[in-house]
């Protein structure tokens, strides 16, 4: 039994699988058949096992190292992995770009049923719009949901007015449904952003709140966005590996963006959840480990992942349908 390998374990369905890991100034390893990770304590070394069968994605931060057999591991088991830096962002890996990167797992019997599907209508620049406002819409009706649930938020003092909302957010659906290109929608996008930086600022008792460049500093909402944001990317990255689509076949953020994809995942529940816990958190006072903790227990609780997937699967099968 203390020799099971990964391939050998009952696998979890990636949507359903509860841990996402950001680790620093430690090493990750394989130790009698394990993954685990070692920290260093004076004159001991600390060894904590990682759960690969219910693990989605690994994010390394400052000062780790992992070896070839733990990524031979960790590959089998299907775990998304990432180098960034501290606190999670920016996020790297083997390029000298700052494109969000992932390792994947590299198999030869990937499922190829929804890359067959996605290309047939990604070269088709109206079927590619028609995906981006399918896209975004989800995006703003799941906003709707989550801002609005009683037991998701209102017990953490946010308490947006409902009147406030529903006009701001039926109004860039409006907007969305009537767009011509997909810079309007970036636009929009835009433009909605700040609408939402807003009304959350305002509902949790921020105080003033001006946006800074990923990477940037600046306040702890600022500084939480950003962090959380990146846990979001391991979603998005784990979604499109799931569905086996290529990251590069983007459909709102540009073709030149081999990240693109990404993205796009990721933003259907960025504004959900990592938006209102990073100005719950930045009000509270939180450390960057609590909001990080927040952050995935709201991915884990609602089911982001599978609301991910489920989304691209829909979209997939309207596209075929064109309608």
């Amino acid at each position: 039994m203390d020799n099971l390998a990964p391939s050998d374990l009952k696998t979890i369905m990636h949507s359903k699988r509860a841990n996402i890991y950001y680790l620093q100034y430690c090493r990750v390893l394989v130790n009698g058949g394990r993954v685990e990770y070692v920290t260093d304590e004076g004159k001991q070394s600390l060894y904590w096992n990682i759960p690969i069968a219910n693990t989605t994605t690994i994010m390394l931060g400052t000062g780790t190292s992992i070896t070839q057999s733990a990524v031979r591991e960790l590959s089998k088991a299907g775990v998304m992995i990432g180098f960034c830096g501290g606190g999670g962002t920016p996020l790297y890996a083997a390029s000298d770009r700052l494109d969000v990167l992932w390792f994947a797992a590299q198999g030869e019997y990937r499922p190829t049923e929804y890359v067959q599907k996605w290309v047939t209508y990604w070269f088709d620049d109206n079927k590619r719009l028609k995906a981006a406002k399918f896209l975004q819409t989800a995006r703003l009706q799941l906003v709707l949901k989550t801002w609005t649930s009683l037991a998701l938020y209102q017990d953490k003092g946010f308490k947006p007015k409902h009147s406030e909302l529903i006009d701001v957010i039926h109004a860039s659906i409006d907007y969305i449904e009537s767009a011509q290109s997909i810079t309007d929608l970036l636009t929009e996008e835009g433009r909605l952003t700040k609408k939402l930086y807003r009304i959350v600022a305002q509902n949790t008792n921020y105080g003033d709140f001006k946006r800074i460049k990923a990477g940037g500093g600046g306040d702890p909402a600022n500084s939480f966005l950003d962090h959380g944001n990146y846990l979001a990317y391991g979603l998005g990255a784990t979604a499109a590996w799931v569905l086996g689509l290529p990251h590069g076949f983007a459909v709102l953020h540009g073709k030149t963006r081999r990240g693109g994809l990404v993205f796009d995942f990721a933003d259907l529940i960025k504004d959900a959840y990592v938006l209102p816990q990073a100005f719950i958190s930045g009000a509270k006072g939180d450390e960057e480990q609590e909001f990080r903790t927040s952050c995935i227990e709201l991915f884990t609780r609602n089911e982001a992942l599978d609301f991910i997937i489920e989304t691209a699967k829909e979209l997939i099968i309207k596209l075929e349908l064109d309608v």
